[in-house]
């Protein structure tokens, strides 16, 4: 019986095309959805995970997040140094770690940080050391990769989060030299290169020996090389922002109102923020969902038309095979095979459409790439959709199939002779 189903398909074989189409459309929608939503969520819960406060200059709190832990947007300023000093001198505080952005090699961004960082993001090294002194540097498992970097390599980093054509802003005289490459993580810290904080004050010229001065004004501006000036017309040296983890529960009520109100600084929460940017992306997605949904209820009503006209306009046929011997289970079972055939044809090209467009988006975009979107992972909510498109080819044939129990052989055969 398969094989007579396949060949009332290939009978009306556009029809059955069609209709493939536009359930593979519709099942690609879902799985692309599905696929995004849980790689974005889980990619922001793995970079997020052991920060529980951000603080930073003021600006917009989620792009502090995105540049702070994300790695995907621009900082909003610089923040003094004394305030590492103060926030580590907290009792509610368990961890504060420094972050000073301002430049890039190949694309990828060069982060002025401490040791803590890497045991941050759960890192350890495959080859070689961890920084030690200034103007070394660690590459992350994707940038060495990419860039084909090795132990001892030496490379200059450019001015700036992001390489453009014709930039030659690079800083000659400062060379780094490539002392480790750690192992992959499948977080941010892939595609980043660490380093000490005083090699970027040391790339950017500013004088780090003497003791930052505590009467410092809190003015921030958008780049390391604009900096404060000190009294000596030298600049001093600040920080980007402080990733911070909480000793414990009292830390969360009193450390970010003490900096929202109490300095110049800005403190934003991860989970707050991550959560307003998911909630950003949910309604579109939710409508996206609700479409795809209706596409796939509009190719099952497709192939319950084509399956209805084509048991009216084989009647005759189907009683044929009834006295030829096969009996009413058998040609019921037929109809609803073409159903399903259908149905799996388009579960499998939907499947293979997405994971297809995942893999060229990966590829194409790099904020896909940096938000690690991988076309390899088949997530269990894509057995669901599959069987529920299955279960639509199935509904939509059965009512078609279900005439075979009301042929009157005798009359469809008289009108055949």
């Amino acid at each position: 019986m398969f094989g007579l189903a396949l060949a009332y398909l290939r009978d009306r074989s556009l029809t059955t095309a069609l209709n493939i189409l536009l359930l593979g459309i519709s099942v690609a929608m879902l799985v692309l959805l599905v696929q995004f939503s849980h790689q974005f969520s889980s990619r922001l819960d793995r970079d997020a995970q052991g920060v529980d406060l951000v603080v930073g200059a003021k600006g917009s709190p989620l792009q502090l997040i995105l540049s702070s832990i994300f790695h995907i947007d621009q900082p909003t300023g610089n923040i003094p140094l004394t305030s590492l000093a103060m926030l580590r001198s907290n009792p509610a505080v368990k961890a504060a770690i420094p972050l000073a952005l301002g430049d890039n090699f190949d694309g990828y961004r060069i982060v002025g940080t401490d040791l803590s960082y890497a045991t941050l993001c759960g890192s350890e090294v495959e080859q070689g050391r961890m920084f030690e002194k200034p103007m070394e540097a660690v590459l992350g498992a994707t940038v060495a990769e990419t860039t084909g970097a090795r132990l001892g390599q030496g490379f200059i980093g450019s001015h700036g989060l992001e390489t453009e054509e014709g930039d030659g802003q690079g800083h000659d005289q400062v060379p780094f030299n490539t002392v480790g490459i750690l192992a992959p993580t499948g977080t941010v810290v892939d595609r980043l290169i660490l380093t000490s904080v005083e090699s970027v004050w040391d790339v950017h010229g500013i004088d780090h020996d003497h003791e930052p001065k505590a009467g410092h004004d809190d003015g921030h501006d958008h780049d390391i090389d604009d900096q404060t000036l000190t009294a000596r017309g030298e600049l001093q040296p600040e920080l980007t922002a402080i990733l911070v983890s909480y000793r414990n529960a009292a830390g969360a009520i009193r450390i970010p109102a003490m900096i929202n109100r109490q300095t110049e600084m800005q403190a934003a929460t991860p989970a707050v923020e991550t959560a307003r940017l998911l909630a950003l992306f949910g309604a579109g997605i939710e409508g996206a969902r609700i479409f795809a949904w209706i596409l796939a209820a509009t190719g099952g009503l497709a192939i319950f038309i084509a399956l209805l006209n084509m048991a009216r306009a084989r009647e005759a046929d189907l009683a044929l095979l009834r006295v030829m011997g096969a009996s009413k289970a058998q040609v019921f079972g037929t109809i609803l095979l073409e159903g399903l055939i259908t149905a799996a044809a388009g579960a499998a090209l939907g499947i293979a459409a997405a994971h297809a467009a995942l893999f060229i988006a990966s590829r194409s975009f790099q904020t896909l790439r940096d938000l690690g979107l991988s076309a390899s992972q088949f997530l269990p909510a894509e057995f669901g959709i599959i069987v529920a498109v299955l279960l639509i080819g199935v509904i939509a044939a059965f009512i078609p199939a279900a005439r075979i129990f009301r042929i009157n052989l005798a009359n469809n055969l008289a009108r055949t002779s």
